[in-house]
């Protein structure tokens, strides 16, 4: 039977192992050009005054804006929703944001309005500095389905092409930075794992939004698919 010191001792060695699993990269990761950065959904109504702010959603750009100047290939996207979007609370009576409701490709929180078409919330932060982005992606502008990921629409089947991009262009591991981690971002990962590639999400470039403990459970589905939890400074900056 386990004396207290033997159960302490062991109670540290998870710590320290958890710790590990965010940030134990003995050397900087040099991205080189089958590393790919992807910018999620940095756009205005994420930001504050928007009608989605995530909190302290704005402290993401400078780190971002750092981290890409070492990467050739980056990839960016934008949520791009129909007026009276079925993710909206707005288009159901009854309704408020943060519900869920059943829907035929499955569960969906209902969500403020955000991020329609062709407006100032639904732009990119104006404080991005990325001008080697090569691509956006724009998600959710089929108004009965939203979609998370930057790689497949949440009914699991309708795909926004960037899978075949990134094959096409010989990237073999992606890192993701943006908003929101327990949401956009990591719908994202796990898509990029079921492609077949390396996921790297890092935590500093990200924030969550945290809505009835989804944030822990996005780590543990994270964890879980092998993506890589990791810190800005474990990438080599240019």
């Amino acid at each position: 039977m386990l004396d207290r010191r033997q159960i302490l001792a062991a109670i540290g060695t998870t710590a320290i192992a958890a710790l590990g699993a965010r940030s134990a990269w003995a050397a900087p990761i040099k991205p080189d050009e089958a590393s790919a950065l992807l910018v999620i959904d940095v756009q205005n109504c994420f930001l504050p005054g928007g009608s989605l702010a995530v909190k302290d959603g704005e402290q993401v750009v400078p780190i971002i804006n750092r981290i890409a100047k070492s990467f050739s290939n980056v990839v960016m996207t934008q949520d791009w929703h129909t007026p009276g979007h079925v993710s909206f609370a707005s288009a159901h009576d009854g309704k408020k944001p943060f519900d869920v409701i059943d829907l035929a490709y499955g569960k969906q929180v209902l969500w403020p309005d955000h991020c329609v078409q062709g407006t100032d919330g639904a732009a990119l932060s104006k404080d991005l500095s990325i001008p080697q982005a090569e691509l956006i992606i724009r998600k959710g502008y089929h108004k009965d389905t939203d979609s998370y990921s930057a790689f497949t629409e949440a009914d699991g089947k309708t795909t926004t092409g960037l899978a075949a991009y990134l094959k096409a262009r010989g990237v073999k591991r992606v890192f993701i930075a943006g908003l929101a981690t327990d949401f956009c971002v990591c719908w994202t990962a796990l898509d990029a794992r079921k492609a077949g590639l390396e996921a790297y999400v890092i935590e500093d470039a990200c924030r969550g939004i945290d809505t009835k403990g989804s944030l822990a459970k996005a780590w543990a589905d994270m964890a879980k698919a092998g993506v890589k939890r990791i810190q800005s400074s474990d990438i080599a900056v240019a």
